[in-house]
């Protein structure tokens, strides 16, 4: 085996039951598309003792499609680690595109900022050092990728409900958590106890959301597509609208 497919093996968060189709995937679609700064930078995250952290290749790859398909120019990313997803968004996006990178550890991101600014996108990138969303920007954003902490997720959807634009994409990672959410409890691994439940939870909870549209992709660890559904929003505010009006008209009647 080579070291391409060792990386693979070790870091893989693939989910496909069998790990030579997981790598004709990569081999065959991934890789060879792959800027070589982007592979650089997962070689040098594939050292680092937290490497299932990063974003998976193939996971990636659906990222950058989005990310055209919604000619995205303004994006947010919470949880940025050695900064695979940053790096391939700065590509993606357009020359006078922004993102807004927002994680509570700047340590690892110092590990791939030699390769960001060796790509000549740094201009692009606004990093924040903090746990917390940025107040303001109100429909600020096209394209937000969440990959953080679990225990915070519906806290980051209900917030970037406001931050995204209407029409706009928000990418959960992780949202299979190493397949664990389809395991009976007791036969979870320890190790995945407290992230299965978080994630249980989440996915629950997106999943009941009337405002967005959703789409839950079995790629890298996991991966949901939402859409702030605009339809359904104004549905949503007329109603309000109508039930605020309706209570008006019956307390009128009653004082008459």
């Amino acid at each position: 085996m080579d070291n391409e497919k060792k990386r693979s093996a070790s870091f893989s968060k693939g989910l496909l039951q069998s790990g030579e189709l997981y790598q004709y995937v990569l081999e065959t679609n991934v890789y060879p598309r792959e800027p070589e700064l982007l592979k650089e930078l997962r070689d040098m995250t594939a050292t680092h003792p937290r490497a299932i952290m990063a974003t998976a290749p193939d996971a990636g790859q659906l990222i950058a499609m989005l990310l055209k398909l919604t000619n995205a120019k303004r994006t947010i990313e919470v949880g940025v680690f050695t900064g695979y997803s940053l790096l391939l968004t700065a590509f993606t996006i357009p020359e006078d595109g922004k993102i807004v990178a927002i994680d509570m550890n700047r340590e690892a991101y110092e590990i791939g900022l030699p390769v960001i600014r060796k790509a000549g996108v740094e201009n692009k990138i606004e990093f924040i050092e903090s746990e917390a969303l940025p107040p303001g920007n109100e429909n600020g954003f096209d394209f937000a990728f969440i990959d953080a902490d679990k225990i915070n997720y519906w806290k980051y959807h209900e917030r970037l409900m406001k931050l995204v634009k209407v029409g706009g994409i928000v990418v959960y990672d992780n949202t299979l958590w190493a397949g664990s959410v389809a395991m009976p409890e007791e036969c979870t691994p320890e190790i995945l106890r407290e992230g299965r439940e978080r994630t249980l939870e989440f996915n629950k909870l997106l999943a009941a959301d009337p405002l967005v549209e959703i789409s839950l992709a079995p790629l890298g660890d996991g991966i949901t597509i939402s859409r702030n559904n605009e339809v359904k929003q104004r549905v949503t505010k007329a109603t309000i609208f109508i039930q605020m009006f309706g209570l008006g008209l019956s307390a009128a009647s009653s004082l008459g």
